[in-house]
């Protein structure tokens, strides 16, 4: 890709800056279940629980109770958050210095679907592995859908991004693992970068950093 035209990156976050894996939140829940309910959320598609809490429609409560009652599971609060903590996995060390090199040249913002218990735990991450007291100090700004009250793929999300900051469209690159996400930045004139497993934000951002890097 030729980058001598970006002057933003957006990035997502689970899937390209932390590894996840949906299957061990819905296990972990599902563990609570009488019946073993499969429990709808994952990279493509999830229920309206979900999107409900991921636009902070919802509170922290009502997200677990929602559960309780849509899936039958009997478990308490710090259960609960603890199993849907679990697809949380790790933020590999050379993300963080890639993110690092990249804000030396590059305005640089986060856009996550995430909701306000994730949240904490992501942060705990990054506190815990590097001493970074939050996601937030690696970027210009971050967009979390819960606080912002908007979720991708729609393109009102993504305008309010480049409408925020004054940022022009072509100039902006956006990069995420879900194909739909992509499909709705495009719609808005955003450059792109689909990051389908196995790739890795260090091997297609490799030509972004001036030679050397610094």
């Amino acid at each position: 890709m030729d980058f001598s035209s970006i002057k933003n990156i957006i990035f997502d976050l689970g899937g390209v800056i932390i590894n996840i894996d949906y299957a061990k939140s819905t296990d972990a829940l599902r563990a609570f279940t009488a019946s073993e309910t499969q429990v709808d959320f994952s990279q493509k598609a999830q229920s309206e629980l979900f999107d409900l809490y991921e636009r902070g429609d919802i509170s922290d409560a009502e997200f677990r109770e929602g559960l309780r009652k849509e899936y039958g599971i009997n478990a308490t609060d710090a259960q609960i958050d603890q199993a849907w903590n679990t697809m949380l996995l790790d933020i590999p060390a050379e993300r963080i210095e890639l993110l690092r090199a990249l804000k030396k040249h590059y305005r640089l913002y986060l856009l996550s679907n995430t909701n306000a218990i994730h949240m904490v735990a992501f942060n705990k991450i990054v506190s815990d592995s590097y001493g970074i007291p939050s996601l937030d100090e690696l970027f210009d700004k971050p967009y979390y859908s819960h606080l912002v009250r908007k979720r991708k793929p729609g393109a009102e999300v993504f305008e309010h991004i480049l409408a925020e900051n004054r940022l022009k469209a072509e100039e902006t690159l956006f990069i995420d693992d879900s194909i739909q996400h992509i499909v709705g930045a495009q719609q808005v004139g955003l450059q792109t970068i689909h990051l389908a497993p196995p790739l890795t934000i260090n091997q297609v951002l490799k030509e972004a950093l001036p030679e050397h890097g610094a």
